[in-house]
């Protein structure tokens, strides 16, 4: 083989290398994302389909927390701060948005559990986040969530010092630059808090 055909073959395995490069940085933040939300990692809460067969006598006090991007007019809070549940338990909470503006806008949520370390254990089994929500101008909205604290953070000896977690929304304009750097930047930030 001369050198021309050397440097051709090369060269393919360059731009290949390139290409799958970029590649994988596009689909980093999606991926780390899908594993946050399988293995509750980095307070990621589980999607829960039915509630658990028993509830504890031990309690625990779920917060609730909103923010909205300043891209986004809307005014978004929960409807209560804070509810006081028994493991096992069934809790419900509605958070409230009102557009702002006079013209429909579209949000998205992200949201994150606090202490980390509690996200495998706090189940939702109805949720408002990562779909869009429609807002006409001037209009305003409930979203439910329903939750559950899992039963089996009573076997966790990690947790025992837990009695408070806090669930956190932030809003975002839907498909938007912002929307998508607040994903890669918590996803970028995770990571390197792991290093």
């Amino acid at each position: 083989m001369d050198i021309a055909a050397k440097n051709r073959r090369l060269a393919k395995w360059v731009v290949c290398a390139v290409l799958f490069m970029i590649g994988l940085s596009f689909a980093s933040v999606p991926l780390y994302t899908l594993f946050c939300r399988v293995t509750g990692y980095d307070g990621t809460t589980q999607v829960g389909e039915k509630l658990p067969d028993t509830i504890s006598e031990r309690k625990i006090t779920i917060a609730f927390e909103a923010q909205v991007d300043r891209a986004l007019p809307w005014d978004f809070k929960p409807e209560k701060r804070q509810v006081t549940v028994n493991i096992g338990q069934q809790g419900l909470i509605s958070y409230t948005a009102r557009n702002l503006s006079a013209q429909k806008t579209v949000g998205t949520a992200l949201y994150n559990v606090t202490p980390d370390k509690a996200g495998k254990y706090f189940f939702k089994t109805q949720c408002f986040c990562f779909a869009e929500q429609l807002l006409e101008g001037g209009k305003e909205a409930h979203f439910p969530v329903i939750f559950y604290v899992d039963p089996k953070i009573l076997e966790d000896r990690n947790m025992d010092d837990v009695s408070d977690i806090a669930l956190s929304y932030t809003f975002f304009p839907a498909n938007s630059k912002k929307f998508d750097a607040a994903l890669e930047k918590y996803a970028q930030q995770k990571m390197n808090e792991d290093k």
